[in-house]
């Protein structure tokens, strides 16, 4: 990791003497130094730092986010679990933006590979995509879930930006992406060509307000995720304001927290990026600190994950079988008794008919109440048409 890093250290964050107490993370985390022999496969998460900002719209003070992230995040205290946390430092940017990509795709995977989290701090939105890109490496489909208020679609042809990188990520080939969904998008802020682009992909968009009255649907849609970003600007500028590209509107902070709770739960993320930030825009460090928070949080989700996921022992669950009109089969949901979660059954058919295999699909209850009303989620639905094309 040498190679990739430049190290992180206690004298280079700055934090005051007078804030430095007993019981914080400064003292628990571990910071990678070259010299002194840390085992990062022995890691539960990695955290690392991209600052990455040519390809980055309206916004290159982003690249002094990572550090003032961390200046605020160490001096937390821990949680009721142990957790064991390695700071890479910040990625040395290559002679190119793409060779800053191949990095992050390189560092991601090879973290992936040995089932350590990675938790990018950006840099532009941009990073995503090589995020992203480290699947590819690992040629292992992804789900990919964007928090964010617009859907950064760009133009076919263009030089990849990070206002359109998710242009890039559905037509990179070999391509790897099985499923993409937008968590807090604003309709005024995006054209409604890029809504129907989205609608005929199958892809997944929840408008803020929709979220906001319904925060615990975020939790199946991050569930699903194997990796997931969070710009910043998907929190509204009252509660974020080191960003220049959100709004009045948008999630509030503590939202955004519990949100970040429910990604670390999934017990499939494998990596999760927050990008967009600009400290020189920040006021009384109120974004960093909400992103210290957001950080927080996910590693209390990781800490008490329930591995429900997998299906070993049907005894954990309860199964209800629902006729429901104009479905081709019944509806098969799944209870689990651990944690309270849910699963739908989704047919996945070959082209001569037959079933071949079903697709265990996180839903809520809500999607459960929609069946017994003789109705079928749009959730259902959409995976349904997705993998029956």
């Amino acid at each position: 990791m040498s190679l990739y890093f430049d190290p992180v250290t206690v004298d280079s964050l700055h934090i005051p003497d007078e804030d430095v107490r007993a019981g914080q993370l400064l003292h628990y985390i571990l910071l990678y130094n070259p010299d002194v022999s840390i085992d990062i496969q022995e890691a539960d998460i990695a955290i690392m730092g991209v600052p990455e900002t040519r390809n980055t719209y309206r916004n290159p003070s982003c690249s002094l986010a990572p550090d003032e992230i961390r200046r605020q995040f160490y001096q937390l205290y821990g949680w009721r679990k142990d957790v064991r946390i390695v700071d890479l430092g910040n990625l040395r940017l290559g002679s190119t933006a793409e060779d800053t990509y191949l990095a992050v795709a390189e560092v991601v995977s090879y973290l992936v590979e040995n089932k350590v989290i990675p938790v990018i701090l950006g840099g532009g939105n941009d990073i995503a995509f090589a995020n992203y890109r480290a699947y590819e490496l690992m040629e292992r489909v992804a789900n990919v879930v964007a928090i964010d208020s617009c859907f950064d679609l760009g133009e076919e042809g263009k030089p990849i930006r990070s206002d359109g990188y998710v242009t890039k990520m559905v037509l990179q080939q070999p391509n790897f992406l099985l499923n993409y969904a937008n968590i807090g998008y604003q309709s005024y802020m995006n054209s409604p060509e890029s809504v129907s682009m989205m609608e005929s992909l199958f892809f997944e968009t929840y408008r803020v307000g929709f979220m906001r009255r319904n925060l615990e649907e975020v939790e199946p849609v991050v569930r699903n995720a194997d990796m997931v970003s969070l710009d910043i600007s998907a929190v509204r500028r009252p509660d974020a304001p080191g960003c220049p590209h959100n709004s009045s509107n948008g999630f509030y902070g503590e939202e955004i927290c519990q949100i970040a709770k429910y990604v670390g739960l999934s017990d499939k993320l494998s990596s999760f990026g927050i990008y967009e930030y600009d400290p020189t825009l920040d006021y009384n460090n109120q974004t960093s600190q909400l992103i210290a928070h957001v950080i927080w949080y996910f590693v209390e989700g990781f800490l008490y994950r329930q591995s429900d996921g997998q299906f070993k022992n049907k005894s954990d669950y309860r199964q209800f079988n629902i006729s429901v009109s104009g479905s081709p089969d019944e509806l098969v949901f799944y209870f689990s008794r651990k944690s309270g979660r849910w699963w739908v059954l989704v047919p996945i058919y070959q082209k001569n008919g037959n079933q071949v295999r079903y697709y265990y699909l996180p839903c809520s209850k809500r999607d459960y109440d929609l069946a017994c009303e003789d109705k079928v989620s749009e959730r259902w639905l959409r995976t349904y048409h997705k993998v029956n094309p």
